[in-house]
């Protein structure tokens, strides 16, 4: 078991669930982090911190092309560590529904 960073990250970008990492396999991007699945050690410290309950276990349904989108994405951002803002637009697009196909961004994001 791994877990995943969800579409309900897309254009909110908390990054209270970093901090919490025991293996440091949160990667971000320019407006979504995600899990590296193959450093996940299945801990489960992360799902709780997140305000926007982006965090899934992959075991549940529909949950393997989020295990294949974390990982592709995990290989080429930068590794983030540290607690950071969220994005301007948490707030208001926290629970947004289809931000994967109209917001998401492969461009990597600073890291630590």
């Amino acid at each position: 078991m791994t877990y995943v960073v969800t579409d309900n990250c897309i254009m909110c970008k908390y990054t209270d669930c970093v901090e919490v990492c025991p293996v440091d396999c949160f990667y971000e991007g320019e407006n979504t982090l995600v899990i590296h699945p193959d450093e996940c050690i299945d801990c489960g410290v992360c799902e709780p911190e997140c305000p926007a309950d982006a965090i899934r276990p992959d075991t549940e349904p529909a949950m393997e092309e989020w295990v294949e989108f974390n990982r592709k994405y995990s290989e080429i951002w930068p590794v983030i560590t540290q607690k950071k803002e969220p994005l301007p637009t948490a707030a208001e697009m926290d629970g947004v529904t289809g931000k994967l196909e109209k917001y998401f961004s492969e461009a990597p994001g600073e890291g630590d």
